[in-house]
């Protein structure tokens, strides 16, 4: 039992780990956003978000269910003592990753034209072509990083994630303000109507995102190559490894997994692409200008999506170090284990998914004219489209994290084909949903958030019952979801009163907004232990939790 609970918290602590350095790359991600939007525009972030999409894609397809199928796989095998099997697979999936990453990227390059065209945005060509290269590097650094978490460990992970986005951050800024002004002379050459200079602004962003993973990528090395003498004394001492896996095995092991993973995944992320082939074919058709349903795109992908996907970093980091963890409890036989840390993640993942979703909700309009600030009418009425589309959209931040988490406790178990069914079911309902509200009610952009939170309720839903039929699991509900919901609550009125109270006073916006984010913090984190929702265990598997019980002790809220 003593075990069990210290494989339990160190699972935590690794998520913890990847949680902590996925939202500093997502907030270094958001703040790098800010001056790039005011570089290129809300059209240039059209173009900017609409290769990107295409992008994540053929990511997704190529290598994006690489690091999930090798951390899996290396686990099993060390769980079993089998290093050198592991090593085996690690090195398959290399060769496997350079294969799919230079497919991806020949695709991209060369079928860019046809793809832009397709979907109403034929500008963001040069964004999407400039990210090709990129795929076959990410492809080579997702197997290293999956390597390194298959052992249980996700520093390298998280520090290269870091790296990652700041290198991208400062290339992508300074790259397109370069070709910003370069498009701008191009478009006054050509003397017509044109965005050529949000378009090759587009293309410096997508610059700083290859900058970011080749950088990434030397890290990551560097540390294999640091570590790799170790491994092959461990190597040695390997009696365990009786029968040698041939590469033909490890090839064929790693299909069986990533193509389940892989379609799930890519039936999950999918959506967002084909969410914006039919807005903006639909747009088109119900007459709305190009530069109309383009802004409005641009805001959906440049500001709504860039801010939601924030807490739901927190349930991807999670689900990342979950997979091999849960997948060896599994292949060990050990239920309760599998149970239990079923358990800790989803609870983990609602207590701090909660507060998000209803921060964001109820300061949607503050923190939109904090990170973004406008001067021109244009702006403001941008914003405020912005503000609007989150109030509408903040619950899905509750959707998409345990329908994230899901799906890698439904990969863990070995239960690889029932995300993607789950997933195709509710992309076909979503897709439905979406064609609903623009025909029939003409709702344009907030369609597609409301179709995008539909699909994530319909997935929880779905994932939910499969877990509970496949492990018999049943999670418990007072202390996930009620407690951290009524606590959320009260921290929503609390937050309201004091940003609406301070700006009542003439305070600015921009200490408002954060002075009311400290109190929302505070009282969430009171409300959360004065209603029993998490005690000392739980609360020190958190990012500084020692700290956090000391403080609640202190306090006289944990005994």
């Amino acid at each position: 039992m003593k075990t069990n609970r210290k494989s339990e918290s160190n699972f935590l602590v690794q998520g913890s780990i990847l949680a902590i350095a996925s939202i500093v790359s997502r907030m270094i991600g958001l703040i790098y956003r800010i001056p790039l939007t005011a570089i290129i525009g809300d059209v240039g972030n059209d173009y900017y978000g609409a290769a990107m999409e295409v992008y994540s894609i053929l990511l997704l397809i190529s290598s994006y269910s690489l690091p999930l199928a090798v951390s899996k796989l290396v686990s099993t095998r060390l769980a079993k003592g089998q290093r050198k099997n592991a090593y085996r697979v690690f090195k398959g999936a290399l060769l496997f990753a350079a294969i799919s990453g230079a497919i991806a990227g020949l695709i991209v390059y060369f079928g860019a034209g046809a793809i832009t065209n397709l979907l109403k945005t034929p500008l963001s060509i040069f964004a999407l072509q400039v990210l090709a290269p990129t795929l076959f590097v990410v492809a080579i650094l997702g197997v290293i990083r999956g390597f390194f978490q298959g052992m249980g460990t996700m520093m390298p992970s998280a520090i290269s994630q870091l790296i990652e986005q700041i290198v991208n951050a400062v290339v992508s800024i300074w790259t397109a303000y370069m070709l910003y002004g370069y498009g701008a002379r191009i478009g006054a050459v050509l003397g017509v109507a044109n965005h050529y200079g949000e378009a090759y602004g587009a293309a410096g962003g997508t610059i700083g995102t290859g900058a970011g993973a080749l950088f990434a990528l030397g890290f990551v090395l560097f540390v294999f190559i640091i570590y790799r003498p170790i491994y092959k004394r461990q190597m040695r001492r390997d009696v365990l490894s009786k029968e040698k896996e041939s590469y033909g095995q490890v090839f064929q092991v790693l299909i069986l997994t990533i193509i389940p993973v892989l379609l799930s995944t890519t039936i999950y992320n999918i959506s967002s692409i084909i969410d914006q082939g039919i807005f903006k074919n639909i747009a088109h058709i119900q007459e709305y200008e190009e530069v109309a349903y383009s802004t409005m795109w641009g805001v959906f992908s440049g500001k709504y999506k860039t801010l939601i996907n924030v807490p739901i970093a927190l349930a991807s980091a999670l689900a990342a170090s979950s997979v091999p963890s849960i997948a060896t409890a599994f292949a060990s036989d050990d239920m309760k284990l599998v149970k239990r840390k079923v358990h800790s993640s989803i609870r983990y993942i609602m207590v701090i998914a909660f507060p998000c979703a209803v921060g964001m909700a109820v300061l949607a309009g503050p923190i939109i004219n904090l990170l973004y600030p406008a001067s021109s009418e244009a702006g403001q009425e941008a914003n405020q489209l912005a503000a609007n589309l989150l109030i509408a959209g903040a619950v899905s931040i509750l959707f998409y994290s345990l329908s994230t988490l899901s799906n890698a406790i439904l990969q863990g178990i070995n239960r690889m084909k029932t995300p993607v069914t789950n997933a195709v079911i509710a992309l076909i309902l979503h897709i439905g949903v979406l064609l609903l509200l623009m025909l029939a009610f003409d709702w344009n952009i907030y369609a597609v958030v409301i179709a995008n939170t539909f699909f994530s309720l319909v997935m929880c839903i779905f994932n939910g019952l499969a877990i509970h039929k496949y492990i018999h699991y049943r999670q418990e509900v007072l202390k996930t979801f009620v407690i951290p919901a009524i606590a959320s609550g009260l921290m929503g009125v609390a937050v309201y009163g004091v940003c609406y109270g301070l700006r009542l006073l003439t305070v600015s916006n921009a200490v408002a907004t954060i002075i009311s984010i400290c109190v929302g913090v505070a009282v969430y984190g009171v409300f959360l232990l004065l209603l029993k929702g998490i005690d000392a265990e739980a609360l020190k598997s958190f990012p500084g939790g020692g700290v956090l019980v000391k403080i609640a002790r202190k306090l006289r809220l944990l005994k």
